[in-house]
């Protein structure tokens, strides 16, 4: 059994991201056993800035997941580059929790990018709308929550509700093929989960 210790910003994400993780295990490496405690979430601009926040919230991420777990930190890029800024958080967390199984995974720009780009899949989902010949460019908006709300019955978008609900629906091989950063994802789930199968069965 693998522990997963995550760390999010958003309380639409301390609903959707274990939601997300159990799926991956379950249909994509049904052999693996894992158990994505319930995140915890931080404000991004607190954690990256304040040196004494990030050591904390880390530490307490390393102190959830036990020695053999996954810590997994997972935030929106913003206007950021995802590859640079993760490998940031990455070599600064090193700092931290050197000997632990560490991934971070930003989201280009925002978590619901990943729902924009299995889109085609959420069509009749919760008021989801989406003509069958619009164009999906996952992390070309800049504001996917938006996005998101314009393809809405009435323009109602709610991450509490909405995200862990779309989570549920959205199919997996259409995000990994539309989305970068959800290929991120899934490369550290490879690593760190699928990887140590044979450790933890």
């Amino acid at each position: 059994m693998i522990q997963i210790a995550s760390i999010v910003e958003g309380d639409g994400e301390v609903s959707a991201l274990p939601v997300l993780l159990r799926r991956l295990s379950s249909e994509w490496h049904s052999t693996v056993l894992v158990n994505p405690l319930q995140p915890i979430r931080v404000r991004r601009d607190k954690f990256l800035n304040k040196d004494d926040e990030f050591r904390r919230q880390l530490l307490l991420a390393a102190a959830k997941s036990g020695k053999d777990g996954w810590i997994l930190i997972v935030l929106d890029a913003d206007n950021d580059c995802p590859a640079s800024l993760g490998q940031k958080i990455h070599d600064r967390a090193r700092q931290y929790i050197a000997h632990r199984r560490l991934s971070v995974v930003l989201a280009n720009r925002e978590f619901e990018a990943w729902f924009i780009a299995a889109a085609h899949s959420l069509h009749g989902v919760r008021g989801f709308s989406l003509s069958p010949d619009e164009i999906i460019q996952a992390e070309r908006p800049r504001n996917a929550k938006g996005w998101m709300r314009k393809h809405m019955q009435n323009g109602a978008y709610s991450e509490v509700l909405d995200q862990p609900a779309f989570t549920a629906q959205i199919d997996l091989q259409q995000a990994f093929d539309n989305s970068r950063s959800f290929r991120k994802l899934c490369k550290e789930w490879q690593i760190h989960v699928s990887g140590q199968a044979n450790l933890h069965e």
